[in-house]
């Protein structure tokens, strides 16, 4: 239904302490968008987690900070004139991404984004995709100004996937593995996507194949209907659990997973042992809604999972590359995400002011 050696240890290191400093202090007023969104220390999605009792163990956004000190990188570009790279970092602790240095950068040229890194302080770094057993590679890298948006004003960047597009890390530290709990968001373009495999966010195989049932737990977003699907047309958050877009118990449909209709779409799936749930709302209004919650599919090889732990954005497991979406933040988490955790996040990204 990967490149990506992780950083070397010390670079992990010396990114873990500067985090784990960065986390210490407590950011008062830290600033997502002015005066409309003003983020207080320990609102953001990865500070709501931490304090659930199931921590991020991977923050990716090219849009905004996920912790309200954090300050490091938010990605990297590189332009096709000298192919020298920046990295773009928030404007403020917890703040919208500086889309400004990015502009000025590549003026006059095109950029590509290179790397998407971690703001855990983990290293789990989505860099460009290696080939697997599904499809050659390497895969291509996001053009850095295809997704253009705002947050409450601020214009900022999303990663625009085309098809033949992908992103991975086989490498990681802290993300499930076996049956082990997890819990995933992302923030998506709801009106970009089609019906090819896979476009994922989430847990996959290390080895860039398909490795079998159950080895695989990511969010899967469009209107695929060769596995799972929902009622109507689609598109549908799903899971991609390897071998399978899974809408619910059943194979093929569930028709309590809706179609989905919202420009920015909130989509939400976590696992424990014989126990998932999906998720889903408007990234711009309201609540998150709850369109399954119950035990692991109904065919073999689900339960217990078989999670490998590597991460993957825009791809299947096997680099099945033929999707296409827009993805602007998400997060991994060890544990299970309580509903109360999770509506506190997408209060947050309510507030955050996508396409305002």
């Amino acid at each position: 239904m990967s490149p990506s050696a992780a950083p070397p240890l010390r670079r992990r290191l010396r990114r873990w302490a500067l985090s784990t400093a960065g986390a210490a202090v407590l950011v008062a007023g830290a600033t997502i968008g002015g005066a409309q969104s003003s983020q207080a220390a320990g609102s953001l999605p990865c500070d709501l987690y931490a304090s659930g009792g199931t921590p991020c163990v991977a923050a990716h956004s090219t849009t905004r900070a996920l912790y309200s000190s954090y300050t490091g990188s938010l990605y990297q570009v590189r332009r096709s004139s000298d192919n020298t790279y920046l990295s773009i970092h928030p404007v403020a602790a917890g703040g919208y991404a500086n889309a400004a240095a990015q502009d000025s950068f590549c003026a006059g040229t095109t950029c590509v984004i290179t790397r998407i890194y971690d703001q855990s302080g983990r290293g789990n770094d989505l860099v460009q995709a290696p080939a697997g057993g599904a499809a050659g590679g390497p895969d291509n890298l996001a053009n850095a100004t295809a997704a253009p948006t705002t947050l409450a004003g601020h214009k900022v960047y999303g990663v625009y996937v085309a098809p033949g597009t992908g992103y991975r890390d086989d490498s990681t530290s802290g993300i499930a593995t076996g049956d082990n709990a997890e819990g995933m968001y992302a923030v998506l373009d709801g009106t970009h996507y089609n019906g090819g495999c896979c476009f994922d966010y989430g847990n996959a195989e290390t080895s860039n194949n398909d490795t079998g049932n159950g080895h695989m737990e990511a969010i899967y977003f469009g209107n695929i209907k060769v596995w799972g699907y929902g009622s109507g047309s689609g598109p549908w958050i799903m899971a991609d659990l390897e071998n399978g877009l899974f809408s619910g118990v059943n194979q093929h449909l569930n028709s309590g997973d809706p179609s989905i209709s919202y420009r920015y779409t909130t989509a939400v799936v976590k696992g424990q042992p014989n126990h998932w749930a999906i998720r889903g709302g408007n990234a711009q209004s309201g609540g998150l809604s709850t369109f399954y919650n119950g035990v692991r599919p109904n065919v073999s090889g689900y339960n217990p999972m078989h999670k490998e732990g590597a991460i993957i954005l825009g791809i299947g497991g096997d680099n099945s590359k033929g999707a296409q979406g827009t993805f602007y933040e998400g997060v991994m988490t060890s544990g299970y995400p309580s509903d109360a955790t999770e509506n506190a996040v997408q209060s947050n990204i309510t507030a955050t002011g996508y396409g305002k």
